[in-house]
């Protein structure tokens, strides 16, 4: 059996390595760039950042699987992938420890950017002592944008700081909002109303037609004055010229950014010149997780290998 992983070798904290140790008998092969230009001769494509659409499909000779590492599958043509009787099958985030390691990125960018850490090296290169003065989150309002499994450790985590929090999602709940510890939930179509009572907006969606540029201009200037954005999806939640417009104008205060409109983003990016904590979509990159989504790929390599049931399927 021969796997085509599409990334670059050393890609994900060594993920390769480790598939190779945990299925010795398997081919893997990393391709170079994060894309994958043909499915010719292989049986499960790991997609990574890839776009699986129609036509790299249509190179696919023998392949049974495409199976994430990881949950988002997003690049993928599930439709395509089903017509021509292809699994496909990811590693969901609640299950490998990847939500539990994004959420804790978020909230580092959280204090982060409540401290004013853009303002720190000045305050020392000036020799600044007990400034600048920060926010504490004790209070302060949390709005939940996506309430899957990274939204949901997110909650769980968030409710020790004794923050407010409020969410949005598909179909709300009273029952999850209670076992979230959400003070309210709402429908997607009440995103204005969370956006003008939240101190920190945090996105854990997927991108998707639904979802794309969720946060536009209309919808930042729906937030609060002084308020923080931070994006733990996907690039594309976001308008990027009308996040740069509210951060210029200071409506917003700053942004957390995991997740970019071009990966890798380009380092020269206007968007870093402003009050931006930024790292290079590392929410996911965690011993724990990486050792979670591992577990789970190889999984489903062996049901494929041994001809049984594929795990988490959704095509």
């Amino acid at each position: 059996m021969k796997v085509l992983i599409a990334a670059e070798e050393n890609a994900w904290g060594g993920v390769v390595q480790q598939l190779r140790q945990q299925l010795p008998d398997i081919e893997f092969v990393a391709s170079a760039g994060h894309a994958a230009h043909s499915l010719a001769g292989f049986d499960v494509l790991i997609p990574g950042m890839a776009k699986v659409d129609a036509g790299l499909l249509q190179t696919a000779d023998r392949l049974r699987l495409i199976q994430q590492a990881g949950a988002g599958l997003e690049g993928v043509d599930l439709r395509s992938a089903e017509a021509r009787g292809i699994k496909v099958a990811n590693v969901p985030s609640e299950t490998s420890g990847n939500a539990d390691s994004v959420a804790e990125l978020g909230i580092w960018m959280m204090i982060g950017l409540a401290r004013q850490a853009w303002e720190l090296p000045q305050s020392f290169a000036q020799r600044r002592l007990g400034q600048p003065t920060g926010l504490g989150l004790m209070g302060k309002t949390v709005g939940l944008i996506g309430l899957g499994g990274i939204g949901q450790a997110l909650s769980k985590r968030l409710a020790a700081f004794g923050v407010r929090l409020i969410g949005v999602r598909r179909e709300p709940d009273p029952a999850f909002a209670a076992r979230h510890q959400l003070d309210w939930l709402g429908s997607m179509a009440q995103l204005p109303e969370l956006l003008a009572q939240s101190d920190f907006v945090i996105l854990s969606l997927p991108d998707n037609p639904q979802t794309h540029q969720i946060i536009d201009r209309h919808a930042l200037a729906q937030m609060k004055a002084g308020s923080f954005l931070i994006n733990l999806g996907r690039g594309g939640l976001t308008e990027k010229q009308a996040l740069l417009a509210a951060l210029d104008s200071g409506h917003l205060a700053g942004a957390g950014l995991d997740v970019f409109w071009q990966e890798p983003p380009d380092p020269q990016d206007a968007i870093f010149r402003h009050n931006v904590i930024a790292t290079p979509h590392i929410g996911g990159v965690t011993d724990i997780s990486l050792s979670g989504n591992v577990a789970g790929v190889c999984e489903n390599i062996r049901r494929l290998r041994d001809g049984e049931e594929i795990l988490h399927r959704w095509a």
